[in-house]
């Protein structure tokens, strides 16, 4: 009998566009468990979800058939619908294009889930850039600027 056994986790990070600061306290206490349902709807696990007020981190366990891309894209999607659906909040909500996605091995679980737990407490002294930067510059992603516009490359 054919089967795939797998351990795929996955830390991906976005943030609001023009990483407007739109996600208030109320919108975050129905969005969060909103996104836990598109999560469980892909087949899928959320370990963690938590942000600042211009962007969400997202841990999470997902089936060996699923494209990391595939899964964000629906995650955004389906959310920023159903925060415009449901009028949410003034004016017209949408994320950012593109996203940061990391690769996490079963032994680091645990501290990004605790990275992700504490992010409003990290954001007290960093900035969502920032904290990017450091995110990319970790996993050996380098950020590079074209034309004014940001495009993620992994470093030779």
């Amino acid at each position: 009998m054919p089967s795939a056994w797998t351990q795929n986790y996955y830390h991906a990070v976005f943030s609001t566009k023009d990483r407007a600061a739109l996600i208030t306290p109320e919108l975050e206490s129905r969005l969060y468990p909103f996104i836990g349902g598109i999560v469980r709807d892909l087949r899928c696990s959320l370990l963690a979800i938590n942000g600042a007020a211009d962007h969400i981190h997202l841990l999470i366990n997902y089936r060996p058939d699923l494209s990391h891309s595939d899964m964000i894209r629906h995650i955004k999607a389906r959310s920023s619908k159903w925060i415009n659906d449901n009028r949410l909040m003034r004016g017209r909500f949408a994320w950012q294009e593109g996203y940061g996605g990391f690769t996490v091995s079963r032994s680091s679980i645990e501290a990004v889930e605790g990275y992700i737990r504490n992010q409003k407490q990290h954001h007290e002294r960093l900035d969502f850039e920032s904290e990017l930067r450091e995110l990319l510059r970790r996993h050996g992603i380098e950020l590079a600027h074209i034309d004014g516009s940001s495009a993620l490359r992994a470093e030779p």
